[in-house]
């Protein structure tokens, strides 16, 4: 055990919960979750990530890092006319089509061949919706947002992943100055509480699965590339076994998804953590202790955010997903071919349209896919 450990540890933990708690409150509020619902939900989350993490680094020996879905839980604010239940219902069939991937390949298969262009669209239409939310509180609280907006253009010179905790950090300190925080109840432990699912037809096709699709391609692959380029080749199907499994035993104390982490798994897994590759796992179990820290916490750091203004929560997390905003525009037009159809993937999404209770992440999905299918099809006939 080397500093270096520990220090990686800790610094993951607070990367994967600074960067995500604001979406996850926003999602939470987004489908009408009361105050213990939503500390429930943070802590069932922190729970899933801990076990995820503990579970894989002992096994495999590898520094295996989870965190939650950060694009779900955007995703879940996104969405309107959702309930709690309707939502955890979701949450419950996204997990089962985990585990189904684990346990059937055609399924795994059928999700790789969604072109990368079309799922990547659908993405950013996701995202865009939230990034954008930050600029409608620039009339209402400018003398919070412009500050933040640019301590983030500042940091992110040297790294976006600190400059999203800078705007974190800088907008607590900037709320309370500027007299935008309610008064905080005392420190005290959190409870889990469960959230009997209710399985609507339309939130489980509008919100569960793209839920499903967009936690396994923007998170779980990557999760897997970030270990694969630190020289650690993971089996697929045990590993999303157990995120799926600790995903549905979670779902319903209102833990939306867990999956492999991407950008803190790299915090753990390079040469800066431990220069002996076969220590490296060490970081797994102190990444799960401190997990285990902070949902015991929950129902105080819930408590905390929701004394600050709406203006710091849209705010901190539209600004943590302008990377993955850039990332998934990018990677959406990546093929000039496939333009037209990312285009309409991305305005149908971002539009917030639905038909028959179905949100516009599916009917995203749908409309690339059938501009693309066509395409192929007038190029088949035209050979």
């Amino acid at each position: 055990m080397r500093a270096s450990i520990v220090i990686s540890a800790l610094v993951a933990v607070f990367i994967s919960f600074g960067s995500s708690i604001a979406i996850v409150l926003a999602a939470a509020a987004a489908v009408g979750a009361d105050a213990a619902q939503t500390a429930s939900w943070v802590a069932s989350l922190c729970l899933a990530k801990a076990a995820i993490t503990l579970i894989l680094s002992l096994r495999f020996r590898a520094p295996v890092i989870a965190a939650s879905s950060t694009v779900g839980a955007a995703l879940i604010a996104a969405t309107s006319g959702e309930t709690v239940e309707t939502a955890v219902g979701a949450f419950f069939f996204a997990a089962v089509l985990t585990l189904m991937t684990a346990a059937f390949r055609p399924l795994g298969a059928l999700i790789e061949r969604i072109p990368t262009t079309i799922a990547s669209a659908m993405l950013a239409g996701i995202l865009f919706t939230f990034v954008v939310a930050v600029f409608e509180h620039l009339k209402s609280a400018p003398e919070l947002v412009v500050p933040l907006l640019i301590i983030f253009a500042v940091v992110r010179l040297f790294s976006p992943i600190w400059a999203v905790l800078a705007v974190l950090c800088g907008g607590i300190v900037l709320a309370h100055l500027l007299g935008l925080a309610g008064p905080v109840g005392d420190l005290h432990l959190s409870r889990l509480v469960w959230i009997t699912p209710r399985f609507e037809f339309h939130a489980l096709i509008g919100l569960g699965l793209p839920l499903y699709i967009v936690t396994m391609a923007s998170q779980n692959l990557p999760g897997f590339a970030v270990l694969k380029a630190a020289g650690y080749e993971m089996p697929l199907r045990p590993v999303l076994f157990v995120t799926g499994f600790a995903s549905l035993a979670t779902a319903g104390f209102g833990a939306h998804a867990s999956n492999l982490a991407a950008i803190t798994a790299s915090v753990c897994s390079g040469p800066d953590a431990h220069p002996d590759k076969d220590k490296r796992w060490l970081c797994g179990p102190l990444y799960a202790a401190g997990n285990v820290a902070i949902a015991l916490f929950a129902a105080s750091l819930v408590a905390l955010f929701g004394s600050f203004d709406k203006a710091l929560i849209t705010t901190v997390a539209g600004l943590a997903l302008v990377s993955a905003l850039a990332a998934s525009l990018g990677r959406s037009m990546a093929e000039s071919d496939n333009h037209i159809a990312a285009i309409a993937t991305f305005a149908v999404t971002a539009s917030g349209m639905s038909a028959f209770g179905i949100g516009s992440a599916f009917w995203g999905l749908v409309a690339g896919l059938f501009i693309l299918g066509l395409d192929r099809l007038y190029k088949l006939f035209r050979a």
